[in-house]
C-alpha cells in the first residue's frame, strides 16, 4: 500500500490540481499574491545549487553539441515547422495561426525544465546552461523569426529586462547561493526533496491551470480542437528531442535534460509579447500558449518518470548525484 501511494500520489496531485483550478479558479490568485511558487522554485533551485557539481559541464564536449543544438532547435527550427503546420490546419483561425508561432519562438522555461530534469535524475547542469542560453538568444531570434513567419511590418520589441532579471532572480542568484552555502545545507537534504520539488511542479501546475479557467470559458469547442492539435504537436516535439539527442550521441541523464528541457516553451515570454503587438487584433492568440503549457507539465511528469526508471535501471545515480534526491 505504502509503495503504491509513493508511486501514484503526484499523478493524483495533478488531477486535484485540475480539479480545484477549474472549480475554484480564485484560489490561483491567492497563491499567486502570497508568492507560493516562486518562494518554492527559489528553494527548488537553492537545493540545485547546493548539490550541483559545476565542473561537470566543462569537463564534457557532448555538453556544447547539446546546448548549441537545443538552442537552434528550440529557437529557430521549431517555430519554422510549428508555422507551416499550424498554417495549414489553422488556415481559417488566424488567431491560434498566431499563437501557435508565437509559443513555439519563445525559449525554454525557467524552472519547470530544470525541476522535471531533476526528477527524471538528468544532468541538471546542462538543463541550467539550456535555461540560460536559449533564453538569451531569444532576444535575437524572436525580432527576425516572429515578423519574417507572420509577415509583420512592425518591429517586435522584447522585453530584455524582464528577461534578464528573471533568469537572475529565479535560477542564477539561488543556485550560486546554494552552492555558496553547500557544507550547511547538504547534511539536511534528504528523502523528503524529491515530494518537495514535485509539489512545487503541482502548485505551479494549478496556478497555471487557474490562470487559464477565464479564457478557456466561452470558446470550450476550440479549446477542445486546440488541446487536441497541441497534445499532438508536443508528442511529436518531444519524440523529436529525444532522436536529436541520440544523433548528438548524449549520455542518458544528458538526454533527459536535453528531451525535457529543449522540449518546453516558456508561456511567461510568449504572454507579454503578445499582449504588447497581438492582443488587440488576435484576442485569442494566447490560447494555443495556455494548451502547451498545460500540456507540457502534465505529459513531462510522464516523460520524467520514463527517464527516472531507465537511469534506475542502469545505475546513472552514481554518475548525476545531484539530481538523484530531488
Amino acid at each position: 500500500m505504502k509503495r503504491a501511494v509513493e508511486r501514484f500520489w503526484f499523478f493524483a496531485g495533478i488531477a486535484v490540481a485540475f480539479a480545484l483550478a477549474f472549480r475554484f479558479p480564485g484560489w490561483g490568485a491567492w497563491v499567486r499574491q502570497a508568492r507560493i511558487v516562486p518562494v518554492g522554485v527559489f528553494l527548488t533551485f537553492v537545493i540545485t545549487g547546493a548539490t550541483l557539481d559545476f565542473r561537470d559541464l566543462g569537463r564534457r564536449r557532448q555538453h556544447v553539441r547539446a546546448l548549441f543544438g537545443a538552442t537552434v532547435s528550440t529557437l529557430i527550427v521549431l517555430p519554422i515547422v510549428v508555422r507551416a503546420v499550424a498554417g495549414g490546419m489553422f488556415r481559417d483561425q488566424p488567431d491560434f495561426l498566431v499563437g501557435a508561432t508565437l509559443i513555439a519562438s519563445a525559449p525554454v522555461t525557467v524552472a519547470s525544465g530544470t525541476i522535471m530534469t531533476a526528477m527524471a535524475l538528468g544532468n541538471v547542469a546542462l538543463s541550467l546552461s539550456i535555461c540560460v542560453a536559449t533564453n538569451l538568444a531569444c532576444l535575437l531570434t524572436m525580432p527576425v523569426l516572429l515578423p519574417a513567419l507572420l509577415r509583420m511590418e512592425q518591429p517586435i520589441n522584447l522585453p530584455a529586462g524582464q528577461i534578464l532579471s528573471g533568469l537572475a532572480l529565479t535560477v542564477v542568484l539561488p543556485t550560486l547561493l546554494g552552492a555558496a552555502l553547500r557544507n550547511r545545507i547538504r547534511p539536511w537534504l534528504g528523502g523528503w526533496t524529491r515530494p518537495f520539488s514535485q509539489s512545487v511542479v503541482l502548485l505551479i501546475i494549478f496556478n497555471a491551470a487557474a490562470s487559464s479557467v477565464a479564457r478557456i470559458r466561452g470558446a470550450e469547442m476550440a479549446a477542445l480542437v486546440l488541446l487536441c492539435f497541441t497534445v499532438a504537436l508536443r508528442f511529436a516535439i518531444v519524440g523529436y528531442h529525444w532522436l536529436l539527442s541520440r544523433a548528438l550521441r548524449l549520455d542518458g541523464p544528458s538526454r533527459a535534460a536535453f528531451t525535457i528541457h529543449a522540449s518546453q516553451k516558456t508561456l511567461v515570454v510568449s504572454s507579454l509579447v503578445w499582449g504588447w503587438h497581438f492582443a488587440e487584433r488576435f484576442p485569442m492568440a494566447l490560447l494555443p500558449g495556455i494548451a502547451y503549457h498545460l500540456v507540457q507539465m502534465v505529459m513531462d511528469t510522464l516523460v520524467a518518470r520514463g527517464f527516472r526508471r531507465a537511469a534506475i535501471a542502469r545505475g546513472a545515480q552514481s554518475g548525476y548525484t545531484q539530481p538523484s534526491d530531488l
